[in-house]
């Protein structure tokens, strides 16, 4: 870990170099803005960056904003919403205009036919040429009313598609908001929630397990070979972890170098297998650059393991599991251990600890 102060040196000279970068861009200094500019000099997100560095020298404001709902998708979901609401709204009411409109056709239509029916029963005798203008008359009216239905139901299926379009954005924001940028797996956000989820049934509690990893040393491989590095490992072992599972099994990154794996329907003997699987796995895959063809040594993480039924609710579930993977941690690192099994379970020195 480093130091206090000169982790806080480090931050106050960031803070600076991203205030001259906006003003240099003439960027405005709006909290979402530098909060893009932060992330991206920091270089904690190597997306990011290269799509910060990939702006012309004035960026729009428009630009910026796409980069936010990219990657800070969270902090623009109030704008998203706001605008998919507007626009629903609209569409609702132009939609309930050609009702109304579509109404008010078929009433002309019926009062043509009433007072149509009503000339003819008041005739004993009808002329030809009469008849003829009658037909006439009524082919024009039903022409008409054919012609307005069809357009109403041409400029229905139009808002249709309009409003599904809205659907499909807010469906898109929805998966940005719960998706980490840079590994496309679930964030802490979708985390939160699923972990709740277990406790929402008797059925959750029983047949759910928590996976708590952590990659060991990850502060010396930022150190040693920089974070586009370390981003690019945490890329390969969130695919390492996903793969490894079921689709229907949850995984998420909660943290820098912090991952979380929700097991459904497994033992506990069952999900510490999984575990050590997928422990193997990273351990044995060689991390190499593919263009300079760089060794970057062999990577462990370290896991923690914690059946639902063990804990009373998610904040516990939680702090249990992390518990596992700090005995892990202290035990040598690469391993994986079992809350149930740790002697002394309770305490609050637990959590008086920095993993790496």
């Amino acid at each position: 870990m480093q130091p206090a102060a000169t982790q806080t040196e480090r931050n106050t000279d960031i803070a600076s170099t991203v205030v001259t970068t906006m003003r240099q861009l003439g960027v405005l200094g709006l909290p979402r803005n530098y909060e893009i500019f932060y992330e991206a000099l920091s270089g904690t997100n190597r997306e990011l960056s290269l799509a910060v560095v990939s702006l012309s020298s004035r960026p729009t404001q428009d630009e910026l904003d796409q980069i936010g709902r990219t990657f800070f998708a969270h902090n623009h979901g109030p704008g998203i919403v706001e605008h998919a609401r507007d626009v629903i709204a609209r569409e609702l009411e132009e939609v309930a205009s050609l009702l109304r409109s579509e109404r008010s056709h078929i009433e002309k239509y019926g009062r043509i036919l009433d007072e149509t029916s009503s000339g003819l029963s008041g005739r004993s005798l009808l002329s030809q040429d009469l008849l003829h203008k009658i037909a006439n008359a009524m082919s024009v009216a039903t022409s008409s009313t054919i012609d307005h239905g069809r357009q109403i139901a041409s400029t229905l299926r139009d808002k249709t598609a309009e409003l599904e379009s809205v659907k499909s954005k807010l469906e898109e924001y929805k998966r940005l908001a719960d998706t980490d940028p840079l590994t496309q797996i679930w964030n802490r956000r979708a985390f939160d929630k699923e972990i709740t989820r277990i406790y929402n049934s008797n059925k959750g509690i029983l047949f759910n397990a928590l996976i708590l990893a952590d990659i060991d040393r990850f502060k010396d491989i930022n150190d040693r070979y920089g974070h586009p590095v370390g981003d690019k490992i945490i890329q390969i072992i969130a695919e390492i972890f996903q793969t490894s599972i079921r689709g229907d099994m949850f995984v998420a990154r909660t943290g820098g170098e912090e991952f979380a794996l929700i097991i459904e329907g497994a033992s506990e003997d069952a999900t510490y297998e999984i575990s050590e699987r997928i422990r193997a796995l990273i351990e044995q895959t060689p991390f190499t650059s593919s263009q300079t063809g760089a060794n970057y040594g062999t990577v462990t993480v370290s896991m923690g393991i914690c059946m639902a039924s063990e804990a009373d609710g998610p904040e516990d579930l939680y702090t249990k599991a992390d518990r596992a993977l700090y005995r892990s941690k202290v035990s040598g690192r690469n391993r994986v251990t079992k809350h149930s099994t740790m002697a002394g379970r309770a305490g609050k020195s637990w959590l008086l600890y920095k993993k790496d």
